[in-house]
């Protein structure tokens, strides 16, 4: 059973914007910030007997020293591979033996554990958890074997589906040295040299109770969860290391190449955008429409003219990545190598089209259906929900980020879209182009872009 099945149906039978336009709420939640900085948010819920946490600490891989890149997404691996006084093996059993979910991950601003227990194993949920975060055992020939299965992917993905990798190399070239530009997962060279003393170092420096948000939702009482999580994160000392200040990076002015060279490749991958906006941006709502038409789903402008229209590629899309700072707004596509360059140009001109022309009323409504059969099933589990609060606390918002956003739907306009349009897409002569494939085929005709940076895809490395 999902949590919110009752508020699913009733937005299914809902025709117009104006009818759920106040339907998409987040239930309200108990936030407590401990003596030592820890935060916990308990959204307490009786209808499944589940629990979903949520627990991050704010860092990540843009903490990650520079050309040591991939010590948190490590961590974040390691931390399943035993804790506490449990081996890998028998922290594996305690999880399984139970039939609960855990799992931990690393993005650029956090390192993040996600679990979902049945409600009765509430207590063994919080032990684990905790031992995670205070008890890794971290161990070598764990530390070796991930490390070495990290730079094998990479090496793999080189290989057989470099498209993987397109986003490590956009963004080393769009962000540079800010800390947006490290690779979550790491490069080759920096895996390679990397040690168990580094990972040490970095979990000294960079966990502990003030960065921590534990975000709970679902069959619990919230004075017990309460109780519990201070006794297992209260006394949790502060992390001994800096987080990195990060700026909002500078946006691109002209054109500028990125091209990686795989010879004998018949396909060239390509992305091309520029800096773009935060998480909190104020006009997310018109900004969320006009992406959805222009590359966001099947039937957008992009796969219409890349794909329907001139067969130069299976698929094409426009993307935004948004943090607390701004981060990349970017298209991407592939194509043959022999129509690199008509591809890219069609890809131009119909960003010049979203520019020049907006998104009308049909478009706007077709879009907002779109989104409000997507957004609400990301707010179905307990899991989920726990999720959500503990994004919104790391990002400095609250629940009106979620509470107003089908008002702000319903009250998009052509005009306010276009608005957003003009500020936040880039203009065609602003782009980053990073293009993928056999440089002797294509090196000349991607000159006539701007000035060209170029790498071998050899080169164990995504930053020029």
């Amino acid at each position: 059973m999902r949590m919110l099945r009752a508020l699913i149906v009733l937005l299914a039978s809902l025709a117009a914007a104006g009818s759920y336009a106040d339907s998409v709420t987040l239930p309200d939640a108990v936030r407590i910030e401990l003596d030592n900085g820890t935060v916990l948010i308990l959204n307490e819920n009786h209808e499944v007997p589940l629990i979903g946490l949520e627990a991050v600490v704010r860092g990540g891989a843009a903490a990650d020293p520079k050309e040591k890149y991939g010590l948190a997404n490590l961590l974040a691996g390691l931390l399943e591979k035993g804790a506490g006084e449990r081996s890998a093996a028998v922290f594996a059993e305690a999880v399984a033996a139970v039939g609960g979910e855990l799992s931990a991950s690393a993005d650029l601003e956090s390192v993040s554990i996600s679990a979902e227990f049945m409600s009765r194993d509430m207590a063994l949920m919080v032990e684990l958890v905790s031992d995670m975060l205070r008890e890794p055992t971290l161990a070598d020939d764990e530390f070796v074997k991930l490390r070495d299965r990290s730079i094998n992917l990479i090496k793999a993905a080189k290989g057989s589906d470099p498209g993987d990798l397109m986003s490590s190399y956009a963004n080393a070239f769009l962000f540079g040295d800010h800390p947006y530009g490290n690779p979550v997962g790491g490069s080759e060279s920096s895996l390679a040299n990397l040690s168990r003393g580094d990972l040490l170092a970095y979990q000294a420096d960079m966990l502990g109770g003030d960065r921590l948000i534990v975000s709970v939702s679902g069959d619990f009482d919230t004075s017990a969860m309460r109780d519990a999580l201070t006794a297992a994160f209260g006394d949790w000392q502060p992390a001994v290391g800096a987080l990195p200040e990060i700026a909002a990076a500078t946006a691109v002015e002209g054109r500028r190449v990125y091209l990686i060279d795989k010879p004998g490749a018949t396909q060239s991958y390509f992305y091309m955008g520029n800096i773009g906006v935060a998480r909190s941006f104020d006009g997310r709502a018109e900004l969320d429409l006009a992406n959805t038409v222009f590359g966001g789903r099947f039937t957008s402008m992009l796969m219409t003219e890349l794909r329907t229209k001139s067969g130069l590629s299976y698929g094409a899309r426009s993307r935004l990545s948004r943090y607390t700072q701004p981060g990349a707004v970017f298209i991407s596509s592939f194509t043959e190598t022999g129509t690199t360059v008509e591809a890219l140009d069609v890809a131009i001109g119909v960003l010049g089209q979203l520019h020049d022309t907006g998104v009308g009323d049909a478009m706007i409504g077709s879009s907002r259906n779109y989104i409000m059969g997507q957004f609400p099933p990301r707010l179905e589990t307990a899991t989920q929900l726990a999720g959500m609060f503990a994004t919104l606390e790391a990002s400095g918002l609250d629940a009106s980020y979620i509470n107003d956003y089908g008002r702000a739907l319903a009250a998009a306009t052509p005009e306010t879209i276009a608005a957003v349009i003009q500020r936040v897409y880039p203009s065609s002569e602003n782009l980053v182009l990073v293009i993928l494939g056999d440089a002797s085929s294509i090196r000349e005709q991607v000159a006539s872009y701007g000035p060209v940076t170029e790498i071998v895809i050899s080169a164990p490395r995504f930053h020029p």
